[in-house]
């Protein structure tokens, strides 16, 4: 009962806080009037959490004001939106309860999880062609539109595509096997074709801005390193490959936790016997992707469309891999 209350407590009081920030209007801030209000928010800067978490060198180039200036406005909007100080791991423990978490269609995998997949993280599904990354991501989209007794969020998704792979027939192939309407599971699914890696990094910019216009609660890049594979080849251009790689992934992650959202992407592999022993084959991306990407599943082919699903990276959860059945009805356990 005192556990009830505690839990009940925080919740009002995070609601408290999020309120807050919603009543504070950016013209409150100190420096900026209504012309600069204007431009921030042209800018897709149109909150206090948006501006809290830019940086100044961003923030002035898409605004158009001076980089001294915008320091002391994103100082101040987090002053505001108290973010940016040290806090207990009591209040830590508080705010990650407003973390959810998405069925992925199978309990097994869900299990391996801690429950899904959660918001505020960037979780990264890579394996070879063939090992059911598309297939997952095809079925998160679809389960994100079901209620939240279902493992859903009753939301609209976002899904950038970099390799032509997304298909409205398998979306509804998935959605009849959950029960649920395919033309109402499509009209929730927003898709873009990201033709080049900087059009991938500009849809993944203006994320934020569809928020406005519908209840998107899942973003997903299909695949994450695909167009920063083929663009920057050799050594001489790996620098600038990583640096944009970087920065894609922190907009990401970014977009995660501003909306409480899913973030999950795939990626691709290369062999690497040299280092890998066994099983030769490692994430594209280098320490880029593996330091900004909160939880690894490797995924890899088996007989009869199983797949096996190994995570490898978790702040908080063990090594451990499942077994998992991708068949025409969407991902799902393998019957006993």
């Amino acid at each position: 009962m005192v556990e009830r209350k505690k839990e009940g407590k925080s919740e009002e009081k995070n609601e408290d806080k999020m309120e807050e920030r919603k009543k504070i209007a950016i013209e409150d801030l100190p420096g900026v009037g209504e012309a600069t209000a204007e431009k921030l928010r042209e800018a897709g800067y149109d909150d206090l959490m948006t501006l809290a978490v830019a940086s100044p060198k961003d923030l002035a180039e898409v605004s158009g004001i001076a980089e001294g200036q915008a320091s002391k406005i994103i100082v101040a909007a987090r002053r505001m939106a108290d973010v940016g100080n040290f806090e207990t791991g009591e209040e830590i423990l508080e705010r990650r309860r407003e973390i959810s978490k998405l069925t992925t269609g199978s309990k097994a995998l869900d299990d391996l999880l801690g429950g899904g997949v959660e918001t505020q993280s960037i979780t990264e599904f890579y394996g070879e062609f063939g090992s059911g990354k598309t297939q997952i991501m095809h079925q998160l989209a679809v389960n994100a539109t079901m209620p939240a007794e279902r493992g859903g969020f009753s939301c609209h998704v976002l899904l950038i595509d970099t390799e032509n792979t997304f298909r409205p027939e398998r979306i509804i192939q998935m959605a009849k096997a959950k029960g649920l309407d395919p033309e109402e599971v499509l009209r929730s699914i927003h898709v873009a074709r990201a033709y080049n890696s900087h059009h991938q990094i500009l849809l993944g910019e203006k994320a934020a801005e569809m928020t406005k216009e519908f209840p998107i609660r899942v973003l997903i890049v299909d695949s994450l390193t695909s167009h920063f594979r083929s663009e920057y080849m050799g050594r001489g251009s790996l620098a600038e490959r990583q640096q944009l790689l970087n920065r894609h992934m922190h907009d990401l992650l970014k977009f995660g936790t501003i909306y409480n959202a899913v973030v999950a992407v795939t990626n691709q592999v290369s062999a690497r016997p040299d280092v890998f022993f066994g099983d030769p084959t490692s994430p594209i991306g280098g320490n880029i992707v593996g330091h900004t990407a909160t939880f690894r599943i490797y995924l890899r082919k088996s007989k009869a469309g199983k797949r096996i699903a190994r995570l490898v990276d978790s702040p908080y959860l063990p090594e451990g891999e499942v077994v998992i059945q991708v068949g025409e009805d969407g991902i799902s356990d393998v019957s006993a």
